[in-house]
């Protein structure tokens, strides 16, 4: 699945590129009702490819909100093996049959890694700082032997994904990713990564704002700090405020 928010630059190309890679496989595109004509596109495509999905919200309501939509119309349609990207090309399609690979050989989510040997990482200082940094507080602070906590280039298992705290996840941008990969692991899900190249978009503009850095790092401390105490600093970010989803007792 691959969410989108005005991608009309790159979303006709990154279609096809995927389906060349996985040609058995079909795609749910959900967009975020995209004012650019990234919806037509698909439609376009979508006619006259039946492995085309496409769910159109009625507006932006965050990454987080668009990869548990796309994956549970997904599982809805009978999937079986699920995975999402994004799509403006920072993750390269012609990785996806390796990811894949990993999955059938029993990982019950695989993640795409740009910090284990053989992953690349090529962008701006400043995304690259937020990202070394958030992946090394994350790692530290929650205890995860996982090397790329905040990767968005992922495949599941539908059993993985059943076993995850979905529905009770209060985050709307990319801190979901790294609460996904924690709840796996203290689920005791198998987690494999695969390195990646990872390179910055070329076209259009990035969907990371200031305010989910924020997001991302108070989401942090507060699952720290559960994670620690079982009680929380401030609202909740989980339904029934963690309970019975998987907090690691140690």
């Amino acid at each position: 699945m691959v969410p989108t928010y005005n991608e009309a630059e790159n979303i006709g190309e990154i279609i096809p590129s995927i389906l060349s890679n996985l040609p058995n496989s079909f795609i749910v595109v959900v967009d975020d009702n995209s004012n650019d004509g990234t919806f037509e596109i698909v439609e376009g495509i979508r006619k006259v490819d039946g492995r085309v999905h496409i769910v159109r919200r009625q507006r932006k309501l965050g990454y987080a909100s668009a990869v548990i939509t796309g994956l549970i119309y997904a599982i809805s349609m009978g999937a079986e093996f699920i995975g999402h990207m994004d799509a403006d090309f920072s993750h390269d399609p012609k990785s996806l049959p390796d990811l894949f690979k990993e999955l059938e050989k029993g990982a019950d989510i695989v993640i795409g890694s740009r910090y284990i040997p053989g992953g690349r990482f090529e962008s701006s200082i400043r995304r690259k700082i937020l990202s070394v940094t958030a992946n090394f507080l994350v790692r530290k602070l929650l205890s995860l032997p996982i090397k790329d906590c905040t990767s968005g280039f992922r495949f599941y298992r539908k059993d993985a994904i059943e076993k995850l705290p979905l529905r009770e996840l209060k985050v709307k941008g990319n801190s979901f990713l790294f609460l996904c990969t924690a709840f796996a692991f203290w689920n005791n899900l198998k987690i494999s990564e695969v390195p990646i190249f990872f390179v910055e978009r070329k076209r259009g503009r990035s969907k990371l704002s200031h305010r989910e850095v924020i997001e991302a790092f108070l989401c942090l401390i507060k699952i720290f700090i559960w994670k620690k105490t079982g009680r929380w600093l401030g609202a909740s970010l989980l339904g029934q405020e963690g309970k019975d989803i998987g907090r690691p007792t140690h």
